[in-house]
């Protein structure tokens, strides 16, 4: 009901903001919408986490695609909700304003609250969310902290002084797959040969092994989880 509505905020990727008018201007429409009081909002608190400065009085149409996802964002904090649904907020951002949609949130979290985001950009999910859920085709595949999703990637990365020689050794191995060279690197998929096996392996070889261990990227663990297919 409207209770539980009242403390949930959500962005969606087209916001529909009035472009002739002022940031401040449409999220006075928008919360007068809502036919909640006016001291309700607590926007000036959302529009300090946003960061919009002086631009909250600024036309939305002067604004760049930072700033009004900025806007939508802050659009969805009013009330200052226990939860935020976005989805996509760093759609079509450069690297610049990603990191800062980053501090937004993060600022948003450390009030209390809590953030669900729903995003394909998988190295933004990693560096933005302490955990994740992974869905496949409509279903629960994992749920857990980010790093232990990561973990359980079940792919292995070594260092190495000679990458193909150790894709030869690493491809011949029982159990192990997805063997492949990355630079310096070679990646493999271990399966339930111990990382220390497989470093036994290669240094037999005569291969120098500076270093080895997970593989530590969000994006391995979920193709390895709901493979290539797109």
């Amino acid at each position: 009901g409207a209770p539980v509505l009242s403390r949930i905020g959500t962005f969606v990727e087209r916001s529909g903001f009035l472009p002739h008018l002022s940031g401040a201007s449409n999220l006075r429409l928008y919360w007068q919408a809502t036919s909640r009081p006016a001291e309700e909002s607590k926007m000036a608190q959302a529009l300090e986490i946003a960061g919009l400065g002086d631009a909250i009085d600024r036309k939305v149409g002067s604004y760049s695609q930072g700033m009004r996802q900025r806007l939508a964002v802050a659009q969805a904090m009013l009330g200052m909700p226990d939860l935020l649904v976005l989805d996509e907020p760093t759609n079509g951002l450069d690297p610049p304003q990603i990191r800062d949609m980053r501090d937004v949130l993060r600022r948003y979290v450390d009030g209390g609250r809590t953030v669900l985001i729903s995003s394909h950009l998988l190295a933004e999910v990693e560096q933005t969310c302490s955990h994740v859920v992974v869905m496949h085709k409509g279903k629960l595949i994992a749920a857990g902290e980010v790093g232990q999703i990561i973990a359980g990637g079940g792919q292995a990365s070594f260092t190495v002084d000679d990458p193909d020689r150790a894709v030869t050794v690493l491809s011949t191995m029982d159990g192990v797959t997805g063997v492949a060279a990355d630079g310096d690197a070679v990646h493999a998929d271990l399966g339930a040969l111990p990382t220390s096996a497989a470093v036994r392996a290669l240094v037999d070889a005569g291969i120098a092994v500076t270093s080895a261990g997970p593989r530590r990227r969000l994006e391995d663990a979920f193709l390895h989880m709901v493979g290539a297919e797109t």
